[in-house]
């Protein structure tokens, strides 16, 4: 299973990106999807994330500036940024929890990671 990301970019502060993040290869199915995000000099936390029925959640510091949703045809996961600030800088990875067979175990899958540079 691979996860292929993209989106990120340099923007100024009160600007917007979308990122988009699709799974591919042998996968089964897809439980919840989501991205997290790490700062230079700081753990990787959960920005946001959903689930298969359409649930979602945030962290605080996003809530009212992004939105998350998922196109479950395509295995594809996007993030909607909009009203960037400096403190959203960081690389942003996607997640998947999902599972290669009927039978198998779900487990996490990650991308990349792509660049989000938001200037003053």
């Amino acid at each position: 299973v691979q996860l292929q990301a993209s989106g990120g970019g340099l923007v100024q502060a009160g600007g917007s990106l979308r990122l988009s993040c699709t799974a591919s290869g042998n996968i089964f199915s897809i439980n919840d999807m989501g991205w997290y995000r790490q700062a230079p000099g700081k753990q990787r936390e959960l920005v946001a994330v959903i689930g298969r029925g359409g649930l979602t959640d945030y962290t605080d510091s996003v809530k009212g500036r992004f939105t998350i949703s998922r196109d479950n045809a395509k295995n594809t996961v996007y993030l909607q940024m909009n009203s960037l600030k400096p403190e959203d800088t960081a690389v942003y990875y996607c997640n998947i929890r999902g599972r290669r067979t009927m039978l198998a175990s779900s487990r996490d899958y990650w991308g990349q990671g792509t660049q989000v540079t938001v200037s003053s």
